[in-house]
């Protein structure tokens, strides 16, 4: 793949050296050239000075051969300006913009421009660590919908299916941790003695889904 970032800050430049550590070609705009020092020597990829949303910028960056685009400035307005010309205008089929204004968020949402609401999801994560309400939460979505969290399991759910916690549940089983290894289920999976089994939840659902894991079985053993 060819991605194209615009921004060159902390998150751009870790996006980039990630991107180009999995073997795909990355360009780099920023309108500070001091910017790209934070690429380091060994930044192989293209970079490009000047605005995100200024179409020879981006033909510059090799926007016409791009398969994604990320718009990561410190600018909303300058990153969903940039997210659009590249979506519209260049036919980038992968887009994403981190914004900052939770409500602007919803509305390119909408427009379907997938966003990273950054303060909503940074506030939501360290209200998580700070008053974790008895779940240990592994991964909550960009759009604080959807999480992961462990699920205690009664002892008597030993020997069940995973497919009959989750009916009863009203939730997925997203991976379980077994001798200390990460295991995705299966369509036979069991509950086995000393199984950590994380589930995928959203916010309504976590007492209920608890409550049902932390319980015997209906009908007995």
């Amino acid at each position: 793949m060819h991605v194209v970032i615009m921004g060159c800050g902390r998150v751009g430049s870790t996006l980039a050296h990630s991107l180009e550590s999995r073997g795909h070609s990355v360009a780099v705009i920023d309108q500070d050239a001091d910017a790209f020092r934070r690429l380091g020597p060994d930044f192989a990829g293209i970079t490009v000075t000047g605005a995100g949303f200024d179409g020879e910028v981006l033909r510059q960056a090799g926007i016409e051969r791009a398969d994604a685009f990320a718009a990561v400035s410190s600018g909303d307005n300058s990153n969903i300006i940039s997210a659009r010309l590249a979506r519209e205008t260049f036919g980038v089929s992968r887009v994403a913009a981190r914004i900052y204004d939770q409500r602007r968020a919803q509305v390119y949402e909408r427009l379907g421009i997938p966003t990273v609401a950054t303060v909503r999801w940074t506030a939501d994560r360290m209200l998580r660590h700070l008053v974790p309400e008895g779940n240990v939460e592994i991964f909550r979505d960009p759009t604080s919908t959807v999480s992961i969290i462990e699920v205690p399991v009664h002892k008597d759910w030993i020997g069940r299916s995973l497919r009959q916690l989750e009916d009863a549940a009203g939730a997925r089983v997203a991976y379980l941790i077994r001798f200390g290894i990460g295991t995705l289920p299966t369509a036979s999976s069991v509950v086995q003695e000393g199984d950590q089994v994380f589930m995928l939840v959203t916010d309504d659902i976590i007492g209920s889904v608890t409550s049902v894991a932390a319980a015997p079985p209906e009908g007995g053993h």
